[in-house]
């Protein structure tokens, strides 16, 4: 069971966190074509598109730490230092991603789709460096997953 719980955590893990970090790390440029060509409908498209993305792979990355939490209980490890780190920095890529990046794509939007809303000023280089600590955070797990530094389990 542990082994079929391992596997379902990667796939997630894959499916739902991959698009996101490509997704979100394609915005900043995307915004970036879209703020200087306002008539540019493509860009404004592709926009919605991103964070169409962004948010529903988000909702399903949910899958990834209930998995996990289920495959480091049968392998006993949820005490172990390496999962405990990587727990937390799992929760703080999440808090980046729902309380800074999303909100900050949420207003680009904003300002870019709707004539009638006044522009927010939304930096597309402050929202791709929110996005690259998001994306190093997850490296990071991942990085601890494969090398589980202490671990002395045989998977």
């Amino acid at each position: 069971m542990t082994k079929l719980l391992l596997s379902l955590h990667v796939l997630a893990a894959i499916v739902a966190v991959g698009p996101v970090t490509v997704a979100a790390s394609m915005f900043p440029a995307t915004l970036r074509r879209a703020l200087g060509d306002p008539g540019d409908g493509d860009a404004r498209t592709t926009l919605r598109t991103l964070h169409r993305i962004c948010r529903v792979y988000a909702g399903v990355g949910i899958a990834v730490p209930v998995f996990g939490f289920a495959t480091a209980s049968g392998l006993g490890v949820l005490g172990d230092a390496w999962l405990i780190t990587s727990i937390l920095l799992t929760a703080a890529a999440a808090g980046v991603l729902a309380l800074l990046v999303l909100p900050a794509q949420d207003r680009a939007l904003a300002g870019t789709t709707d004539p009638s809303v006044p522009p927010i000023p939304t930096d597309p280089g402050r929202l791709a460096m929110l996005t690259g600590v998001f994306n190093l955070l997850w490296a990071t797990v991942t990085v601890l997953m494969i090398v589980r530094p202490g671990s002395t389990t045989g998977v």
